[in-house]
């Protein structure tokens, strides 16, 4: 599986958000509350959802663990910021260089996806994880929990410095 080396540019994004844990996860609930919320955002770009980690540090999986706190949002993407309905709120997602991977398969059955993208694709390419937040975008073929759904999982990356 070869990822995509793409830039993007920035995006705004709305939505909600909740500090957890893998072992505290709140997934489901995070997007339980923004489905229900999602009809008031009205200047949407895409019907595409965004599922967005930020994390407090530079991110080194050898150090991640199961209790590792970070920030998730359920969000779409909006022209601009001028209709943010009440109990959401606003994200700028800055642009740059992002490794794209394409998923296939249920969210129980990522993990393989995850080591092959952090511990075996990452370390032999010519990239080093960015402090940029991590996301996926679900689109029209995600469907939740299915063996067949599809979504894209969005790496920051930069290249390796030469010495």
């Amino acid at each position: 599986m070869m990822p995509l080396i793409t830039t993007i540019s920035e995006k705004h994004l709305i939505g909600i958000r909740v500090k957890m844990s893998m072992q505290k996860d709140k997934t489901f609930e995070l997007w339980h509350s923004f489905m229900t919320q999602k009809k008031y955002i009205l200047n949407t770009v895409t019907n595409d959802m965004i599922c967005l980690q930020v994390y407090d540090n530079v991110l080194d999986f050898k150090d991640f663990g199961i209790e590792t706190e970070f920030e998730k949002w359920a969000t779409i993407e909006v022209s601009n910021f001028n209709l943010v309905p009440k109990n959401m709120e606003k994200f700028t997602l800055p642009g740059g260089l992002y490794a794209v991977f394409r998923y296939v398969g249920s969210a129980k059955d990522f993990k393989d996806t995850f080591n092959y993208i952090f511990y075996s694709w990452l370390p032999l390419s010519d990239y080093i994880l960015d402090t940029r937040p991590h996301f996926e975008v679900m689109g029209d073929k995600y469907k939740n929990n299915d063996p067949n759904s599809e979504e894209y999982i969005y790496i920051p990356i930069c290249r390796k410095e030469v010495i």
